[in-house]
């Protein structure tokens, strides 16, 4: 078998990005396998959401080497990204939200759009086959998302957790081979948080994308990802297994403060001390 990291399907090595005197990035690497769920984790402003961006061309690191595939795509433009395979969904929902939802999923097929002016001049051409192939791949996504009744309205006038899933189809519509998620489930209610989860493993088990998940819901996190990477002031701290990742000292100091960790100590010995 080989070991971690050989056979990665994405893998960033030493990247440093930084904004001025702000290090958002420090020597940060990750290796992602083929077909798993990778979630990145840490406290507020420990440079994950600058990571997706590293990776998904909205950024481009000062050093480091960013590898989707064994092709190099470090500092390549969004679109060439996108084109290659990779879509994403952001923090702050991202859609046009005077059109319908229809039409933004038809959106996120832009990568796929070959048709010109004189094919869209003939009705067999190029642009009308392409035209038909674009619907089918967004409507199977919206069955597969569970939107049908909403396909038709407009994206503004949605409750919050709708337009997450929405937008969950924007970055499916792609046909992405690495889907990254920056906070999917944020701001959602319990049944809402339930469902994106459903949908997050049925993406990675039933389509087969690899995902990389940035999400605050540490319950979430352990419950759905086969690897875990902590980051802290642009610094990776930790990654392993869930359970290793929850047991790691680094972490719950980064999480919890030495206060809440002296807690925990304290109390292990009452919990050690025989009744009386």
């Amino acid at each position: 078998m080989l070991a971690r990291g050989m056979s990665a399907q994405f893998s960033a090595a030493d990247l440093h990005l930084r904004f001025g005197g702000v290090v958002a990035l420090a020597g940060v690497s990750i290796d992602v396998e083929r077909g798993e769920i990778f979630a990145i984790i840490g406290p507020n402003g420990a440079g994950k959401t600058s990571l997706l961006n590293a990776v998904s061309g909205l950024y481009r690191p000062q050093r480091g080497r960013i590898t989707l595939e064994g092709r190099d795509i470090t500092g390549l433009a969004p679109y060439r990204v996108a084109k290659l395979g990779v879509a994403r969904s952001f923090q702050n929902i991202e859609l046009f939200a005077g059109m319908s939802v229809l039409d933004n999923l038809m959106l996120g097929r832009h990568v796929h759009m070959r048709g010109g002016v004189l094919d869209g001049a003939v009705y067999w051409g190029r642009a009308r086959a392409e035209e038909v192939r674009n619907r089918e791949v967004v409507e199977d996504i919206i069955d597969f998302l569970e939107i049908e009744h909403i396909r038709k309205h407009v994206v503004g006038t949605l409750p919050y957790g709708l337009q997450k899933r929405v937008e969950l189809g924007r970055a499916l519509a792609v046909e992405p081979r690495l889907l990254l998620l920056d906070e999917p489930m944020a701001g959602m209610n319990l049944e809402e948080k339930e469902d994106m989860a459903r949908f997050v493993l049925d993406i990675n088990e039933e389509r087969g994308v690899t995902v990389v998940l940035i999400e605050h819901d540490m319950g979430v996190v352990m419950d759905i990802s086969s690897h875990v990477a902590v980051l802290d002031f642009g610094k990776k701290i930790a990654q392993g297994t869930p359970d290793e990742v929850r047991a790691d000292p680094n972490v719950i100091k980064a999480y919890l403060g030495e206060e809440s960790e002296a807690i925990r100590a304290a109390e292990r010995a009452i919990a050690a001390e025989p009744v009386a």
